[in-house]
């Protein structure tokens, strides 16, 4: 039987060096040839243009430095000089640069040629990793959110192994309101401390405008879930409005409330919620007083509390406030 015998070795059409430029520039990869020595651009591409923002005739016979802010020219400069100390004919590496607040990101592959008259030249392809890289870091946080729910669910399930389970729901306000009289009253008996934490969602009504009452309701679902997930079983949890809660927090400082609510503060802000196939996040506003430091009665507490979350929505929210402490309790009485 006969085989049809092909030659070792078949040399590449003269078009496969165009048709290999054109596929690229299809793809939007950026491609750039420099002279090793002086720097000096020698050819780039339609999108390395556009990306250096200017035109072939200016870009020719230029350097980075001559063509970008010096930060930039300094580190491109910088991976051509480890390229070519690299003493190997490709090399990769990663670049980042920020233009007008927005993050682009680029991997960089750079191929040292050497012609057959000993003049070295840098030959690099530039490939847009910013979305892809965001999408990874979408997935990751997915995938850490799950995690962080899986352990919620675990911690749920010890409780309610212990009987320590507490309402799936949150208290309504008056419910609420008899737990905190009964803490101050145990507070005041046996001289210690608790306090009383309020939190409101940031941007609650443009969030119902942009995204409707579907995704308010989600987001009031995960901060309940968030709040019961990072207090103990005898901490106390309320709803008190719309995208309004309280937390008592039994038996605890001022100093400890915050530690755990800005805990709490860095859950909500990395949490993604989804709604109809769109993920979003949310922040949340917490303002804390306790008993008997910042006030020394219900009422007051109440107002101190209130006056703690105003602070932080007016800084900007997504941000823990504590109430002021009473000088008395820093200046003793004669």
């Amino acid at each position: 039987m006969n085989h049809l015998e092909l030659p070792v070795s078949v040399a590449p059409p003269a078009q496969l060096a165009g048709g290999l430029l054109d596929l690229l520039q299809v793809e939007g990869a950026l491609l750039a040839l420099k002279d090793a020595d002086s720097g000096c651009y020698l050819w780039a591409n339609a999108p390395c243009l556009a990306w250096l923002g200017a035109d072939a005739q200016r870009v020719v016979g230029a350097t980075d430095l001559e063509l970008l802010p010096q930060t930039e020219a300094n580190a491109l400069q910088a991976a051509d000089a480890r390229a070519l100390a690299a003493g190997q004919a490709v090399v990769t590496e990663d670049h980042r640069f920020e233009r007008a607040g927005v993050r682009t990101e680029f991997h960089v592959v750079r191929h040292v040629l050497a012609p057959a008259d000993g003049a070295r030249q840098i030959l690099s392809l530039w490939r847009d990793v910013t979305q892809s890289r965001r999408d990874a870091g979408r997935l990751q946080s997915a995938l850490d959110q799950i995690e962080r729910q899986q352990h919620a669910v675990e911690v749920l399930r010890r409780q309610h192994a212990q009987g320590l389970v507490r309402p799936s729901e949150l208290f309504r306000r008056e419910h609420f309101e008899e737990h905190l009289r009964r803490e101050a009253a145990l507070s005041q008996r046996e001289h210690r401390e608790f306090a009383l934490v309020l939190l409101a969602l940031d941007r609650v009504e443009s969030m119902r405008q942009t995204l409707g009452d579907p995704a308010v309701q989600a987001v009031t679902q995960s901060m309940g879930l968030l709040m019961r997930t990072n207090t103990r079983a005898m901490d106390v949890l309320s709803q008190l409005g719309d995208g309004r809660f309280a937390i008592l927090l039994s038996g605890v400082g001022l100093a400890t409330a915050h530690s755990r609510m800005e805990h709490l503060r860095r859950a909500c802000a990395t949490e993604v919620v989804v709604v109809n196939g769109q993920g979003f996040n949310f922040e949340v506003s917490i303002g804390v007083a306790s008993f008997p430091h910042t006030a020394a009665t219900l009422a007051d507490l109440s107002q101190a509390a209130v006056r703690a979350l105003a602070d932080a929505r007016q800084r900007g929210g997504n941000r823990v406030a504590l109430a002021s402490i009473r000088l008395g309790e820093l200046l003793p009485v004669n």
